[in-house]
């Protein structure tokens, strides 16, 4: 397996533990717990930032700009609101 088809993978991986963490900080029902899940959050969102930063840096994560014209519909769409 190519490295760039195993940091796509640990990616979705670590997208979701973030997510699993962040409803368990949302739904903790002490202290204590909260703090736990929010701190595992935090860790668990410094690792995805890293695995981002490095996979962009190798030209593995695309990105596509967005056109301003859609931008500007969007931001009057919910402006509105």
């Amino acid at each position: 397996m190519e490295d760039k088809d195993l940091m796509e993978k640990e990616l979705l991986v670590i997208k979701g533990v973030c997510d699993l963490y962040l409803h368990g900080t949302i739904e903790s029902t002490t202290a204590e717990v909260h703090s736990a899940f929010k701190d595992a959050l935090n860790e668990s969102l410094d690792i995805q930032n890293k695995l981002y930063n490095l996979m962009a840096e190798k030209g593995w994560y695309k990105t596509e700009i967005a056109e301003q014209q859609k931008i500007d519909t969007t931001k009057q769409k919910y402006a509105s609101k």
